[in-house]
């Protein structure tokens, strides 16, 4: 989404908070992760309903990417546990470089912000969940800092610094199964609404080109993983008409993929028709063959529209291998001025869904993390609740998934049963940990890891936090004392860790200057690796 439109309704501070990450020994992914690769049409089913943690990632402030700067709170492992638990098996991660690249000819990112990038992947990759992360603000002239401009003067230096960046970035995905997906760049054109011009649009192509090149020669699973490339503007019809895009070849790509499938996806928004969907005039409320007022309804993009656009996808690409990915959709909230909007909202976003799985298509709801007044919300993202269950019930229900009848209104732990043996098994386990600070905060992220011969049955993990720290809120794991010598017991459904299995739990804690990673684990007594 545009930075304007994304940025809808959001209220931003004045003075935005800057956002400053440190990564403490973040753990790969092992060759265990390893899942067999699916078919374009296996793809898009296992996909299921998405949802974009919009205005996070690639938030910033003064040209630098700042996951608060757009009044939204750090990200969270509950947050993450919530969407999943709505029934949402795909979450897309926009993400912004901006000022945390360093200059050429090396042009470095920031450790810390790859360590945070990843650390927020993880909270969806670990639990089995797709991960789609992107190059998303880094396009917009609009907004601070932006450098990759398609009608800028020298494309030499921009397609240089494109290539490392992205080699970077796939660099260090490289061990993750296909649950994550790369997607080239976000809404790329010249900023004119109007028909592509040239050679902005030749410039695209060579963008998408390069990134496939790069990304595939990085090897592991990204020389086979699934790529998404997007058109001009993502816009349906100037992607799939005869107005300049071309696929990029793919001839780096692994020799175990069968040369009868493609491993390129399509990526295309929808917002059609904005009057409905964007515009914050609260005139047009209503959508479908259910409204009820003319008046309040646009005069085109309905139903009939909707169907047409996404068969013009599957006719130029799903038809030939290429699944489509709808990797924005949305309406916002107009229930100030019509209380029955939301009806209307969720017959919307029930129909995008229905008729892009019709379509060949995979889809993923745009969230800009605001809940009111036209906002695109779907969850509270500080208390990790679901504010909007009727279109979250009818995301899932189109896309083939199932939902709670009533979604709990926060995170929920099975109680434990008054006859629970005590824990069992002791023996080796390594944890790991990332912690993401901030000027009087913090959020830490950490992985238990049974690397013993024998299953561990409940368990607490022991560890020390930096003096000056003090845990205000936790996950997965039930966190005394609040600061010192800190016990992190299982919460009952991920007590019991396999040889080889793993678990992550994490906290967010204020401290005092110390924004230090925790330190001597122990797992029931073991002191870990």
């Amino acid at each position: 989404m545009s930075s304007t439109a994304r940025r809808a309704g959001l209220a931003i501070a004045a003075a935005a908070l800057a956002f400053a990450g440190a990564g403490y020994g973040m753990t790969r992914p092992a060759a265990a992760d390893a899942i067999p690769q699916l078919t374009a049409p296996q793809l898009v089913a296992d996909m299921g309903a998405g949802w974009n943690l919009g205005n996070q990632l690639e938030a910033s402030a003064n040209g630098t990417p700042s996951e608060t700067a757009w009044g939204n709170p750090v990200v969270t492992q509950a947050l993450i546990n919530r969407v999943k638990a709505a029934g949402f098996k795909t979450i897309r991660i926009p993400v912004s470089y901006l000022g945390a690249v360093g200059a050429g000819p090396g042009y470095t990112v920031s450790a810390a912000w790859l360590n945070r990038i990843e650390t927020v992947v993880r909270y969806a990759y670990d639990q089995g969940l797709y991960v789609v992360i992107n190059m998303h603000g880094d396009g917009y002239k609009s907004v601070a800092g932006s450098w990759l401009i398609c009608d800028a003067a020298d494309q030499t230096t921009i397609k240089d610094k494109y290539q490392k960046v992205w080699q970077q970035v796939a660099g260090r995905f490289a061990a993750y199964n296909e649950h994550l997906i790369l997607e080239s760049m976000n809404e790329e054109f010249d900023g004119q609404y109007g028909n592509p011009t040239q050679p902005c649009y030749s410039n695209i192509n060579a963008y998408n080109q390069i990134f496939v090149d790069t990304v595939r020669r990085t090897g592991g699973t990204n020389a086979a993983r699934w790529l998404l490339v997007p058109g001009w503007n993502t816009n349906i019809d100037y992607t799939v008409g005869n107005y300049g895009f071309a696929l990029p070849t793919d001839r780096y790509r692994s020799s175990t993929i069968p040369s009868s499938e493609q491993r390129l996806m399509i990526s295309v928004h929808y917002y059609d028709p904005w009057d409905f969907s964007g515009q914050e005039d609260g005139v047009i409320t209503q959508w479908g063959p259910n409204a009820t007022n003319r008046a309040k309804t646009s005069t085109w993009g309905q139903q009939d529209y909707l169907d047409g656009q996404l068969k013009k996808t599957h006719d130029t690409f799903v038809a030939r291998g290429y699944p489509v990915f709808v990797g924005e959709y949305g309406a916002i909230d107009k229930t100030s001025a019509d209380p029955a909007n939301n009806t209307y909202r969720t017959d919307f976003a029930r129909t995008l869904v229905a008729t892009a799985k019709k379509y060949g298509a995979a889809t993923a709801y745009w969230d800009n993390g605001y809940n009111g007044q036209y906002g695109f919300g779907l969850f509270d993202r500080s208390s990790a609740t679901v504010t909007q269950p009727g279109i979250v019930n009818a995301i899932v229900s189109a896309a083939g998934g199932s939902t709670p009848t009533s979604p709990p209104a926060t995170p929920t732990t099975p109680p434990a049963s008054p006859t629970t043996p005590p824990p069992t098994g002791t023996g080796a386990c390594r944890v790991s940990s990332t912690v993401s600070a901030w000027s009087n905060g913090l959020t830490a992220s950490i992985t238990i890891t049974n690397t013993g011969t024998a299953a561990v049955n409940g368990w607490t993990l022991t560890f020390a936090l930096p003096a000056g720290q003090t845990i205000v809120s936790g996950w997965n794991a039930t966190f005394t004392p609040a600061g010192g010598t800190v016990s992190a017991t299982d919460a009952g459904y991920n007590g019991a860790l396999a040889p080889g299995g793993s678990t992550s739990i994490g906290y967010q804690a204020g401290h005092t200057g110390n924004a230090g990673a925790p330190t001597g684990f122990k797992l029931n007594g073991a002191t870990c690796s």
